[in-house]
């Protein structure tokens, strides 16, 4: 069970009100008014919790459970026990998301403002509708702050920022040069708009930074995760499209342009000037050097160093990155050959 000191059940439902909220079929229309009061795991839960299965490797933590409910591939419903109700959908892993927010909703809409006593807001700033701002926020002139967003503990706003309704921006983040669609999630310590790292160099007389004059343009319903950077244009402007998902501590360099739909994980890097098409997945601590093109789909293993363009759908690993079959050919023959070396000794 979550702990209720952070988290707010807003249980019980019963399997019917389950199965609406995320599109699945109840296995026995008779146990429709059964009432469900969390989620847990397959090996933890009990007879007033549900749980999921999703990856066949867990089918016998899934015959054995003890769970009240379980959501479960239509293909894998015979083998629940006896006890186990089952929520039948093609998809369990996202019906098990869409149930766990109906018991413990991601994001919640301020119901009414509230703007503590010691946030600094200009009098230029624009803030919409049932706002919630901090203690030691600071938005700075002609900001435009959309309805029902949050602004958490001395985040900081800067000048002529905008942020569409229904935003988060996490505790110790900076906003600077950039504009949010609505939805969007900043987590804590983000650095959204900061100057790209870009300068000339004069061999005798050293560096001269160019200015950083473009912005950063964040679709509806992108998550930034703690601690990432992502930086400003440097004339055209860097763009993170819809839906995509930044992991904690990722760097986005100048101009970068990122599609819809996106993953990047923990600790990867993309350099300046390089386009992400839509869809595509980037490992943790993968590297993607910069003026490529990343085609839509395309998928980078993590620890990867990418220093060419990828084609969509196309697959890659390693440093310098390869496509994956390509890789494993290579780690096997380098098998063989120090199996080799061990018989000559």
């Amino acid at each position: 069970m979550a702990d209720p000191r952070f988290f707010q059940n807003q249980g019980p439902f019963t399997l019917t009100e389950l199965a609406q909220c995320c599109g699945a079929k109840l296995s026995d229309e008779s146990l429709a008014a059964k009432e469900i009061h969390d989620v847990a795991p397959l090996d933890r839960a009990t007879a007033n919790q549900i749980s999921f299965l999703d990856n066949r490797k867990y089918v016998k933590q899934f015959t054995e459970t003890k769970a009240g409910a379980c959501i479960v591939h239509p293909d894998l419903a015979e083998q629940a026990p006896a006890h186990t109700s089952c929520l039948l959908s093609p998809l369990p892993y996202k019906a098990y998301a869409l149930v766990a927010q109906a018991f413990y909703p991601v994001l919640t809409a301020p119901s009414a403002s509230a703007i503590h006593k010691s946030a600094i807001i200009a009098e230029t700033a624009t803030l919409g509708e049932n706002c919630i701002v901090e203690a030691g926020v600071v938005i700075d002139d002609q900001a435009r702050i959309g309805a029902g967003c949050h602004i958490k503990a001395n985040a900081v706003i800067q000048a002529g920022v905008e942020l569409g309704d229904g935003c988060q921006v996490g505790a110790n983040a900076t906003l600077s040069h950039c504009l949010l669609g609505k939805g969007v999630v900043i987590y804590p310590g983000a650095q959204i708009g900061q100057r790209g790292f870009g300068f000339a160099i004069d061999p005798a007389a050293g560096f001269f930074t160019v200015p950083q004059l473009g912005r950063v343009i964040i679709g509806d319903y992108v998550e930034v995760g703690a601690g990432c950077t992502i930086d400003r244009g440097a004339g055209p402007d860097t763009v993170i499209g819809r839906g995509t998902r930044i992991d904690n501590l990722v760097q986005i360099g100048h101009n970068v342009q990122v599609g819809e739909f996106c993953v990047l994980v923990a600790q990867c890097g993309v350099a300046g000037s390089t386009k992400l098409e839509n869809y595509v997945m980037v490992g943790g601590q993968s590297a993607v050097a910069g003026h490529l093109t990343i085609g839509t789909g395309a998928k980078i293993a993590g620890k990867s160093g990418v220093m060419r363009d990828v084609k969509p759908g196309q697959e890659m690993m390693g440093y310098p990155a390869m496509p994956i079959k390509e890789f494993f050919r290579q780690v096997a023959s380098l098998k063989k050959l120090s199996k080799k070396g061990k018989k000559k000794k």
